[in-house]
């Protein structure tokens, strides 16, 4: 997406969406006359992002709402992009002090920026969610909580890592199709590419991967963890793009795979990746665990049984994760802090694992045995469970900093141009380094 296009489609949320997001608090008081009984609920907005199924929240709303007469729960899902257009337009409602809902969800990337400002939020541990703590890895736990000591989110779900692919494309290139031997094929980021130009040269109508963006991340998290799980910034949150070896190896994989002509030029979370996903534009796609419901959601039912999951090349990565906030401005923090503890309780997560995938954060739903042993019909019958519970317990966050998710846009930015042609591959690091630098202020 052009600049131009992006500004257009933040104006576009904005003037769409704002009035959406600042009904917020739903109740009104009663008419003069009327008896206390005749009182309207209270309606508390969840906000959130994300393509698919997102954050999951559709069923566990609809059972909350079916046993509760006082508080009712309205979903407002705002925007696919988080980076692009969800955040900036949150950020503005936040220092504006109105129009941000009674909960909002959160990606990582957001969570520097929201610590460093503890005056947008509600403080939690008012309404007694500091008991909640036993519930979370501590570096989950810890994100939630500003550097004066308010909780201010609960974590939703976490990343871990595999590879979603389609089984019917792969039997059409000749290559396995079962998950083992597929897992097996790519054991490094080498590999892959290899196993791509053999699939590029029986099927000419499909491209093997997505875009360069989701498997340039993917590459990332796992080189961050070798570059002591640091990105864009270093712990003092000084930027250090130029200087990671984690970036610029992550840089150029991603140009090696477009330049070997294996992607789609689908930039994640836009519309047109969504269409790509449920026509069969692409064969493969990075899919940390939340991304299952992403893909089972583009898809649809047109594609239940055709994708499948497999190890993904270089051994994991921890990518991705959330978490629910309650802004100050909401009318209603008490009913607020209810919901968030509900949408992120053990129950809640781990219906939400076994229907989309969003592995929980909620290391008691972790243990439970419906979401060790689930399995995702849509994904051919893949284990989720066994795929991501058993790395959910060792893994290790990448530090973000306060300006992560700007920076990501940038950098991201470059990385969708060397694949859509906009940017020349012997100009682009340089460009990514400068915008970085821009976006970092």
């Amino acid at each position: 997406m052009t600049t131009h296009k992006r500004l257009a489609a933040a104006a576009v949320m904005a003037a769409t969406l704002g009035v959406t997001a600042a009904c917020g608090s739903g109740s009104e008081a009663p008419e003069a006359g009327a008896s206390p009984a005749a009182a309207e609920p209270v309606t508390i907005t969840v906000n959130t992002f994300g393509g698919g199924a997102n954050f999951g929240y559709k069923e566990p709303i609809e059972k909350w709402n079916a046993s509760h007469t006082d508080i009712k729960i309205k979903e407002s899902h705002l925007s696919d992009q988080f980076e692009q257009q969800y955040w900036p337009q949150m950020i503005q409602w936040l220092q504006a002090g109105s129009g941000a809902g009674d909960v909002i969800g959160i990606d990582e990337g957001g969570m520097g920026l929201a610590k460093a400002h503890p005056e947008w939020w509600a403080d939690l541990g008012e309404q007694g969610l500091k008991s909640r703590q036993g519930d979370y890895p501590s570096w989950k736990w810890e994100n939630g909580v500003t550097a004066d000591g308010k909780l201010f989110g609960l974590g939703t779900d976490i990343g871990g890592m595999s590879l979603c692919y389609r089984r019917d494309l792969f039997e059409k290139a000749g290559l396995p199709s079962d998950r083992e031997e597929v897992g097996a094929l790519w054991p490094t980021w080498d590999d892959f590419l290899e196993v791509g130009a053999k699939f590029q040269s029986k099927v000419k109508d499909t491209k093997f991967t997505d875009g360069t963006n989701t498997l340039y991340n993917v590459v990332l998290v796992q080189e961050a963890a070798k570059n002591g799980n640091v990105s864009y910034f270093d712990k003092d949150n000084t930027l250090i793009v130029e200087k990671n070896p984690a970036v610029k190896t992550s840089f150029d994989f991603a140009a090696k795979l477009s330049r070997q002509g294996l992607t789609a030029k689908l930039r994640n979370f836009t519309p047109e990746w969504a269409t790509g996903t449920q026509k069969g534009a692409f064969a493969t796609v990075g899919c940390p665990s939340w991304m299952l419901g992403v893909v089972s959601g583009n898809a649809g039912e047109s594609g239940k049984g055709k994708w499948d999951v497999a190890a993904v090349p270089g051994g994991g990565g921890n990518w991705g994760g959330s978490w629910l906030a309650v802004p100050k401005q909401t009318k209603h923090p008490k009913e607020a802090a209810m919901v968030a503890d509900y949408l992120t309780n053990a129950a809640t997560e781990a219906a939400i694992f076994q229907k989309d995938g969003n592995m929980p954060s909620n290391t008691k739903a972790q243990q439970d045995p419906a979401v060790l042993g689930a399995k995702d019909a849509f994904f051919n019958d893949a284990p989720k469970g066994e795929i991501f519970a058993k790395s959910a317990a060792a893994l290790q966050p990448v530090f973000l900093g306060v300006k992560h998710a700007q920076v990501k846009n940038a950098v991201e930015s470059v990385v969708q141009g060397i694949d859509d042609g906009s940017i020349a591959y012997d100009k682009a690091w340089q460009q990514l380094v400068d915008d970085a630098v821009k976006a970092a202020g």
